[in-house]
């Protein structure tokens, strides 16, 4: 399904409200001036508020899904309909705002 590509700007949340941001992203494709995110770079969660006995709040995350057709030094990058799964607990991110000039597939 097409969605906009995701920058280093963009707004993405754990589910449970922490800030994620990308540790690794594409500094050869700029969007919107910003660099890229492939499915490669891991994700870093910091303010995650869950706090369940034994299980902990999100740290990092990795996406699962990614474009099917779009690549970025030869990684398909993320759309904003990517899916990633947050460590320890399980859950996924939400990327709430993006750049709007660039669909990828």
């Amino acid at each position: 399904m097409p969605g906009f590509l995701l920058h280093v700007g963009a707004t993405v949340m754990c589910m449970h409200g922490g800030q994620a941001q990308p540790l690794v992203p594409n500094p050869r494709v700029m969007v919107g001036g910003q660099p890229v995110v492939t499915q490669a770079s891991p994700y870093v969660v910091a303010g995650c508020p869950f706090v369940p006995p034994g299980n902990g709040p999100c740290v990092t995350a990795q996406w699962i899904t990614s474009a099917t057709r779009v690549l970025a030094g030869g990684m398909p990058v993320v759309l904003q309909d990517s899916q990633a799964i947050c460590m320890p607990t399980g859950t996924g991110l939400l990327a709430l705002e993006t750049q709007v000039q660039v669909r990828g597939m």
